[in-house]
């Protein structure tokens, strides 16, 4: 099923991603989550692709399984920096066989030994968008950035570059993380205003290891504010707690996005079911899921 019918059927959606296994040894595990996770009854499960494609090889795999074995919706990630056309038809082709439908479309971040891309290679979304929407019917997602692209020099060039992205045949967005529900609600008005009138979704993260966090905020831009800072200096140190409080958090920013309009969440799993599922049954009630 194509992800944008989704969104129009449901009055709240809420999603969930996983990540291929950097290692062939740990597929059995990504198998289990996956299983486990779909397992929930999430609208959609998104599968990520890597910097430069490296974990790239199992993504159309997993998402395969996801709905053949599971019966859930799959969306495959594909990325584009540095890659020619030839090499991302290769690709479509490969999730095409294998009846998938929907592309989350991504610029990607340049592999450690990467210099800029070469002549007749992608640099951008917008490219990758429109090789999609011409090689088929498919549902295309994109991403985008509350806070601003951290490569990009201002937040307003960053929505023109969002807005050429929709324009080039994206059907819906997925937001970055963001800790702070304000910045999305503000981003959500400047996107209007820009003529952005796709579906986002609102990426949610839970914190659960406060070391997870600080690399994160150091690749991504993502503000922290003063209130989650408080729990990562009270809980940080004892697993536990910060595991009950990173999911108590991440439960209250949903109620609240949901309360104030936000018709989509994206929950970034971490491939860990047993986060994925507190949050669920955090949810059930609010979701329309209370026999879950």
């Amino acid at each position: 099923m194509k992800i944008r019918d989704i969104l129009k059927e449901k009055p709240v959606t809420i999603s969930c991603e996983l990540f291929p296994p950097k290692k062939e040894s740990d597929f059995d595990s990504v198998h289990s989550a996956a299983q486990k996770i779909a397992g929930l009854r999430p609208d959609f499960i998104s599968i990520t692709y890597g910097a430069g494609g490296g974990t790239s090889k199992n993504t159309v795999k997993i998402a395969s399984m996801v709905q053949e074995e599971c019966g859930v919706t799959s969306i495959a990630h594909l990325t584009c920096y540095s890659s020619t056309p030839e090499e991302v038809d290769r690709v479509i082709d490969d999730i095409k066989a294998h009846h998938i439908e929907n592309i989350l479309a991504l610029r990607g971040d340049p592999p450690k030994d990467s210099s800029l891309p070469l002549p007749g290679h992608y640099s951008h979304a917008s490219e990758l968008v429109r090789q999609i929407r011409e090689r088929g019917d498919f549902c295309i997602g994109g991403a985008c950035y509350p806070e601003g692209h951290v490569d990009c020099a201002n937040r307003e060039l960053d929505l023109d570059h969002l807005k050429e992205k929709v324009d080039a045949g994206c059907d819906f967005l997925t937001t970055q993380m963001f800790f702070d529900n304000n910045i999305l609600y503000r981003f959500l008005y400047r996107a209007l205003s820009k003529g952005i009138d796709v579906p986002i979704l609102a990426g949610i993260m839970p914190v659960i290891n406060a070391r997870q966090i600080q690399r994160s905020v150091q690749l991504s831009g993502t503000e922290l504010p003063n209130r989650f800072c408080g729990i990562i200096d009270k809980f940080g140190s004892d697993p536990l707690a910060m595991k009950q409080a990173g999911i108590a958090y991440a439960t209250e920013q949903i109620i609240d996005l949901i309360a104030n309009g936000v018709h989509g969440i994206h929950l970034y799993t971490m491939n860990r079911p047993d986060i994925a599922g507190e949050i669920f049954h955090n949810l059930s009630y609010i979701l329309g899921r209370e026999g879950d």
